[in-house]
């Protein structure tokens, strides 16, 4: 999977909010300064070139769909910099977090529960 730059990540952010959208939708959606239009016309067709949205045509215009999941894609993201930055340790990336953040036992007993609580799910849902 192809990384995104940051103009297409918020493109992307907008799209997996909304679900799918012509370019005035997700024009609608972007704050203030606003860029042109054809400017998000542009980087639509970029993600669609890159495989990350498709589109359905209707006259001249298109409707655009996300093809990669927000969470497919954030695992992907996470993977890269796990594997780039911590030799591909979890724990070397949770502890690098802890320790940049400065958080509490509190803070990192709600991790664990949260985790624990996933994995709990996760066991569940497998056949």
């Amino acid at each position: 999977m192809k990384e995104l730059t940051k103009a297409e990540e918020q493109i992307m952010q907008i799209l997996w909010d909304i679900e799918k959208g012509f370019v005035r939708d997700i024009l609608e959606k972007i704050p203030e300064p606003k860029p042109a239009y054809n400017t998000v016309s542009t980087i639509v067709r970029i993600l669609v070139k890159k495989g990350f949205v498709t589109n359905e045509s209707y006259g001249k215009s298109h409707l655009y769909i996300p093809k990669i999941s927000k969470a497919s894609y954030a695992n992907h993201s996470v993977k890269s910099v796990l594997g780039s930055y911590f030799g591909g340790s979890m724990a070397k990336m949770v502890s690098f977090f802890a320790k940049e953040n400065n958080l509490s036992l509190k803070e990192m007993d709600e991790i664990m529960k949260h985790i624990e609580k996933s994995d709990v799910n996760d066991k569940n849902e497998r056949p």
